[in-house]
């Protein structure tokens, strides 16, 4: 009985002693794998490598087409009101997005005049597997031409769409807030 019992304990040693070790080895191998950042003259460099590569030619060509001046000009026109977090007064012109865009749930507005896409990312499942509700449930009850208030953090362009692409971080409707984005948890 006492050879079986130090058996085991002996067995539980070198199995810790292997996890702690391979725990040592991956850490080991993060840190190797970290870079540090890119001085200015390398993102200079690599900024110059992109724009002489296919994509960044049909990039450029993009930028320089009627299209993409209306999109940085439709960016340009809600810059302030991004830069500083405030209100922008929307009215909903389509509960869907351009065929094939794959910036998951989002709604078409009309701010001032111009149309945007209004994006909130990916629809994730509610946490509790039995409630079948997304965080963007009360979002879907927005209709074509309803006023709505939007606040947003960011505004993206891609080639793909012809509308500048403004992210949903808050959304008013009758003062009664939709959707607020919670803030990232440890992190800028």
């Amino acid at each position: 009985m006492k050879k079986v019992i130090y058996a085991l304990i002996l067995s539980l040693v070198v199995v810790s002693g292997l996890v702690f070790a391979n725990r040592e080895i991956k850490n080991e191998a993060s840190k190797k794998l970290t870079s540090k950042p890119l001085s200015a003259a390398e993102r200079k460099a690599a900024l110059k490598k992109w724009e002489a590569s296919p994509d960044g030619i049909m990039f450029k060509k993009w930028e320089a087409s009627p299209e993409g001046k209306k999109v940085y000009a439709g960016e340009a026109k809600i810059r302030k009101h991004i830069r500083a977090f405030t209100n922008m007064e929307a009215v909903v012109t389509s509960l869907s997005l351009p065929p094939g865009s794959r910036l998951g749930f989002g709604v078409m507005v009309r701010i001032n005049g111009d149309d945007y896409i209004l994006s909130f990312g990916p629809e994730k499942p509610h946490k509790n597997f039995l409630n079948f509700n997304s965080e963007f449930h009360q979002l879907h009850s927005l209709k074509v031409n309803d006023r709505i208030i939007i606040k947003s953090h960011g505004v993206m362009h891609a080639p793909k769409y012809s509308y500048p692409i403004v992210v949903g971080d808050y959304v008013e409707r009758d003062s009664k807030i939709l959707y607020k984005r919670a803030p990232r948890k440890g992190g800028c």
